[in-house]
């Protein structure tokens, strides 16, 4: 079986892992991608830390949990969002206007929406999690 999308592989294992209650989850395999939206997770606390195994193949990435994560996906395709399209997308897709993130890719870098909107800067879209 192909892989589609390794950052889809990547969530949906560790939505899964968060819901039978585990404390780590194994990734597999690695991506920059992956290792970016990981850091957006834990720089607003969903996760705890990750480790980066570079074994010679794919790579993996052991994630430590903390419980926070309600859900977490992949929106393909990568559509393009303005500035101005931010909100409704936010709207769209995330539950409540006080938490949860969108995950966006942006010529300064990936980051989420609130520091897209402060950098006034838009991109293409990721995922999101909450």
């Amino acid at each position: 079986m192909v892989r589609v999308s390794v950052l889809n592989d990547a969530l949906v294992s560790i939505h899964n892992a968060q819901k039978r209650g585990k404390r780590q989850v194994l990734i597999r395999p690695c991506s920059k991608v992956i290792v970016k939206f990981l850091t957006v997770m834990m720089k607003h606390g969903y996760i705890e830390e990750f480790e980066v195994v570079d074994d010679h193949r794919g790579g993996k990435v052991v994630v430590n949990l903390n419980g926070r994560i309600n859900k977490c996906g992949v929106i393909s395709p990568r559509f393009d969002i303005a500035v101005k399209d931010i909100e409704k997308w936010v709207t769209n897709l995330l539950p409540s206007r006080q938490f949860g993130y969108l995950v966006l890719t942006t010529s300064a870098g990936i980051m989420d929406h609130e520091e897209a909107r402060r950098k006034h800067t838009g991109g293409k879209i990721l995922g999101f999690f909450y």
